[in-house]
């Protein structure tokens, strides 16, 4: 049982008068009798607690290989001197009628946070495959809500160095944002600003600002956001007038046309959802277990994907997301399944935040839809395919809607936000993040973080993860998976090279003039 603290006085941003009535009133009698004081969580971020399933949590899971070792005590102090200054990694969410709040573990432990971990004995190269069948096992391990919903596990002990895997849940934060955190755990990293005027502190994330700037990841401009604002409390006081439509009544004929207006921005944008074409049916569909895998490569030279990148005038995603829809794609086919004309859909995060507000913790991003081409063998025509749909994606709305359906799915019950949010399963084979890391290898209280790998969590039915990441001049491709749906994501793991490298080898054989 977590003890209750009195700290500060309940934070809520501002809403509706009707989001009001039937959501704050409510949390404040809730809180009242349980005697709960601290700050209240958002919807967004409610949404997300309460999506763990058995088939998947809602956890970010990430792992840093580091050399030479890392000792424990030193890890601890640095966790101590810059994590711990972060209050969401001291506070336990807490659960009640009407959503959850943030609340100040009394009996805080870090023992309960970071812990030893032994690998068992392997020979000689097959290490980082006992790494990656404990990874798969902390990934299906419930983090305890009795306190901080975050755990770093240690081992010691790691091809001639050391191994952190991280688990942290994602009703904390996004990505991006963790990105930011756990690089300021990092030498010459900084704790969270004061203020709201803070410049963010380069060390960590110096060198990315050129990939993000190429990237699915690239904040949308403050006309969007506020559009999403608006889309998100629209459909909040519409589910308010559903719930009481006389009030729609009392606030006169303007009110009424307003709320209608909003009830109906809600409503397009879950037809919108619900009518979005299924995936194409492939092995990697279906009713996900109980059992995780994960896999991952070892680097691609970044300079060699931006210049074939620049000989075809593509981006670097272009080229990375091609390589992946002809990793699936090869995988698929070496299974004897047949390919040709088929797509999968993956969720792409779309962040929604500035780099200079990276550090708040909270989640701030939308979805969009990207269709990989997993059919085309042709690398060229793959990569071309990729971008025009990469394109298309610029101008989409479909992150809004997430967002604002998300929003709305924190205030609902939980079987109605399942309900809700397996639109997104149904229509979806993986989840993808892109992100760009440090150009330079960071250091760790003076040891090197060689590799350093994270995934977002899968929802509802998905059962495939997909993770690239550049670091150090490097691109590393990983996958964490359903063990029923794909049992060995190291096949998939195995094609991405190859497919680049046919991709880059295709393109030096290409006349003068003949790319777009």
């Amino acid at each position: 049982m977590v003890t209750r603290v009195k700290s500060e006085k309940v934070v809520r941003p501002a809403q509706s008068p009707m989001a009001h009535t039937i959501q704050e009133n409510l949390a404040r009698a809730v809180e009242g009798a349980l005697g709960l004081h601290g700050e209240r969580m958002s919807k967004v971020d409610t949404a997300w607690l309460r999506m763990d399933s058995p088939s998947n949590l809602m956890m970010i899971v990430g792992v840093w290989v580091v050399k030479p070792r890392l000792r424990y005590a030193d890890l601890r102090q640095r966790i101590e001197e810059r994590l711990l200054k972060y209050p969401r990694f001291v506070q336990c969410a807490v659960e009640d009628a009407a959503g959850a709040t943030w609340v100040d573990d009394a009996a805080f432990d870090l023992d309960n946070h970071l812990v030893i971990e032994t690998l068992p004995a392997t020979s000689a190269g097959r290490e980082q495959e006992a790494l990656q069948s404990r990874l798969a096992k902390l990934t299906m391990q419930p983090l305890d809500k009795q306190h901080p919903l975050w755990q770093f596990h240690l081992v010691e002990h790691y091809k001639g160095g050391s191994a952190m895997m991280v688990r942290i849940h994602h009703c904390i934060a996004d990505g991006i944002a963790l990105l930011s955190v756990t690089q300021s755990l990092v030498d010459g990293g900084a704790p969270p600003p004061e203020g709201p005027h803070h410049e963010p502190h380069k060390e960590g994330l110096e060198g990315a600002e050129e990939w993000i700037a190429d990237s699915l990841l690239k904040p949308f401009t403050n006309m969007t956001v506020k559009a999403l604002g608006a889309i998100g409390e629209g459909a909040v006081r519409s589910l308010g007038l559903l719930a009481e439509p006389h009030q729609g009544v009392e606030k006169g004929l303007h009110g009424s046309v307003d709320l209608a207006r909003l009830a109906y921005h809600a409503m397009a944008d879950l037809a919108a959802l619900a009518l979005m074409a299924d995936d194409s049916p492939t092995r990697l569909k279906g009713t996900p277990g109980r059992a995780k895998r994960v896999a991952w490569c070892e680097p691609i030279a970044l300079e060699e994907v931006k210049a074939v990148g620049k000989a075809l005038n593509c981006s670097i995603n272009d080229v990375l997301l091609s390589c992946v829809a002809g990793a699936i794609g090869a995988y698929l086919k070496g299974h004897g399944d047949a390919t040709e004309g088929k797509e999968i859909r993956a969720m792409v995060p779309v962040n929604l935040r500035s780099v200079d507000t990276a550090h708040q913790l909270g989640n701030q991003f939308g979805l969009a839809p990207l269709v990989l081409p997993i059919g085309l063998d042709n690398p060229i025509e793959r990569v071309y395919e990729v971008r025009r749909r990469m394109q298309g994606l610029k101008g989409s709305m479909q992150p809004l809607l997430a967002f604002g359906l998300l929003a709305v799915a924190g205030l609902l019950v939980k079987p109605m936000q399942d309900a809700m949010l397996g639109l997104f399963s149904k229509k979806t084979t993986a989840v993808m993040t892109n992100v760009p890391g440090p150009r330079k290898k960071m250091k760790l209280c003076g040891s090197t973080v060689e590799e350093t790998l994270f995934w977002v969590p899968q929802s509802g039915t998905v059962g495939l993860g997909v993770s690239i990441l550049s670091y150090g001049g490097g691109v590393q491709f990983g996958v964490v998976s359903d063990s029923t749906l794909c049992p060995d994501p190291q096949k998939i793991i195995d094609q991405f090279e190859p497919e680049f490298a046919k991709l880059s080898m295709v393109t030096l054989m290409l006349p003068w003039g003949e790319w777009d």
